[in-house]
């Protein structure tokens, strides 16, 4: 056991007294009573204004966003920002298979229309140089949404934006015409017609039933051209962007320097882009410190590396932007093995493991204050958040011992090997990454006192998903998911029950019927209040089912130039690349 984690240890046998076997007080568990309320769309950035430097408020807490939020009359006219890159795609078209990332949508949201954009309080709005209006009723059984598109938005060619472009869209990415080449059918597969109204700016899309995540849908939304044909969707925006509709425009698309420069657009109808250029360069990731040290680039995202973030704060001129981000870090638990089956046996697990102590351990030298996560959907700063871990996500040795004792754990045939030997639980971690090895070892020293082995696998990174998670070669491996605006609609594959042999997302390869139910209700309902409440229904049947364990909300620390104004760490927020810039002076 090394030096740190057993520094961690005595950090829990000195201040917890969860570890002695007493019985302790634990939170009713929140279970799926639905019920009706009302708010507002859930999506994108729980508010905060920018902290400044410290980049955390007053209980030590990360705020949702922190980009020093600047009124555009003190945010001056002209600069470039250099912005750095993790990787160079070829394929800029984000609905394709191979151009969903990160990468790409950061790059085409100021290129492309963004019909919605998330606010600070991750509630997503309507973009009015794009979008005037959209309003949800409904025609019988069916959800009918009436777009009223700006008059004035063209696309680079000259067509106007409009009809076409969403019908075109829809199709698409609808799922029924295989040729398309998607990443995802979510949401446009709900679509039944999409119809043009008094106008072509006017525009009715039809759903089958109802669907409440249609906020999501057409952001960032590509000309009919790019989509109303197999062949350009798939290869026409290989290496290029032949039409743009944003505050800039693409002036060049260098794969030999793997740099993409974008100019401001002087065709753009909304109020003019504050920077002359944006110029985004691919980088390793080893050398972006350095880079930024030197003044190659203007802003780096620092992750979780307490070294790095060293070194960025010693760079002159230099700002740590810190919010919470919009990922979450977790365990998952493969019940379909032969140990983790028995759902007594994973809860005990769950209360056999100290999230605090794991928390304390990823983010130890940042500076940071964070609480083990409570929710499978919604992280801390996300409209919507309630903390439904209940009597499942506390540290309670005693009992984790008391119930692996009722599921004959282990002395009992079915927990052990051939020959004798008691199973170990598998914990597959990438090698070559000291975080997740860390977690290893931690949730190793925790389990023993429980009386449950656990031995670390690290298996070659660019394997662990294909021959390990996917086959099911695991019982418990550490990652994150990637957080979004609308969590139900993408995360409903990770917690739905495998039919026909597809498990999609849900790696854990369990489920239940009224989880799949809760679900359901919860995607079908269009008032965005009630349907938080559903969801956070169905998180609660999730916790019990105790498949997927969520440790913290990932950190977001990113080091700008000091007068970089409207850009950092985002969270959720979703900046409009016009008011990007510099501060004056």
């Amino acid at each position: 056991m090394n030096v740190r984690v057993r520094e961690l240890l005595k950090g829990i046998d000195e201040m917890d007294p969860c570890v002695r076997p007493v019985r302790t007080r634990r939170r009713p568990l929140v279970v799926a009573a639905v019920l009706c309320a009302a708010a507002a769309a859930g999506g994108g950035c729980s508010g905060a204004a920018s902290t400044g430097e410290a980049g955390t408020g007053p209980s030590g807490r990360l705020p949702a966003y922190d980009v020093n939020p600047t009124p555009r009359e003190r945010v001056r006219s002209g600069g470039t920002l250099r912005w750095p890159l993790p990787e160079f795609p070829t394929q800029w078209n984000f609905f394709h298979v191979n151009g969903g990332t990160g990468v790409v949508d950061r790059v085409v949201q100021g290129l492309l229309p963004y019909l919605m954009r998330a606010d600070e309080k991750a509630v997503p709005h309507p973009v009015p140089d794009y979008l005037l209006s959209a309003r949800a009723t409904r025609t019988g059984a069916n959800q009918v949404v009436t777009y009223r598109m700006n008059p004035r938005a063209r696309w680079s060619d000259g067509r106007p934006i409009g009809y076409r472009d969403l019908a075109a869209q829809a199709h698409a990415l609808s799922g029924r015409d295989p040729r398309y080449q998607v990443s995802t059918d979510v949401g446009y597969r709900q679509i039944r017609r999409v119809e043009r109204g008094a106008d072509d700016q006017e525009v009715r899309v039809t759903f089958a039933g109802t669907y409440a995540d249609w906020r999501s849908l057409f952001s960032p939304l590509y000309p009919a051209a790019a989509t109303s044909d197999p062949a350009a969707f798939n290869t026409g925006w290989l290496d290029r962007m032949p039409v743009t509709a944003g505050p800039f425009k693409v002036q060049r698309i260098d794969r030999t320097a793997e740099t993409v420069t974008a100019v401001r657009d002087p065709a753009w109808w909304g109020r003019a882009a504050k920077l002359d250029r944006i110029v985004y360069r691919a980088l390793d990731s080893g050398a972006v410190p350095g880079a930024f040290a030197n003044g190659e680039i203007d802003l780096m995202d620092v992750g979780v590396d307490a070294g790095a973030l060293r070194r960025a704060e010693r760079a002159p001129g230099t700002v740590v932007r810190r919010a919470g981000g919009p990922d979450w870090r977790h365990f998952t638990f493969n019940a379909a093995g032969p140990v983790l089956s028995d759902v007594r046996v994973r809860r005990a697990v769950m209360l056999g493991i100290d999230r605090r102590t794991l928390v304390r351990s990823d983010l130890t030298g940042l500076g940071l204050t964070a609480e083990p996560l409570g929710n499978h959907f919604y992280v801390n700063t996300q409209e919507g958040y309630r903390d439904n871990s209940g009597e499942y996500g506390g540290y309670d040795p005693a009992r984790a011992r008391r119930m692996l004792d009722e599921a004959g754990w282990p002395p009992h045939g079915r927990y052990r090997e051939k020959g004798g030997r008691t199973l170990a639980l598998r914990f597959v971690v990438p090698a070559g990454v000291p975080g997740g090895k860390r977690e290893g070892e931690l949730s190793r020293a925790l389990l023993e006192r429980i009386g449950v082995r656990l031995d670390i696998r690290p298996v070659p990174g660019d394997d662990l998903l294909a021959r390990y998670v996917t086959p099911g070669d695991f019982d418990i491996v550490p990652f994150s998911w990637l957080g979004t605006s609308f969590p139900v609609s993408p995360l409903r594959s990770v917690f739905a029950r495998p039919s026909g042999g597809r498990i999609r997302q849900n790696y854990s390869r369990s489920g239940t019927a009224a989880i799949d139910a809760a679900l359901d209700r919860a995607i079908a309902e269009p008032d965005p209040v009630r349907a938080r409440r559903l969801v956070n229904a169905a998180d609660g049947l999730i916790w019990r089912h105790a498949t997927v364990l969520p440790l913290y909300q990932r950190p977001q620390l990113v080091a700008t130039r000091r007068g970089l104004a409207n850009l950092g760490a985002c969270g959720f927020y979703q900046p409009g690349y016009e008011n990007i810039g510099f501060t004056r002076g």
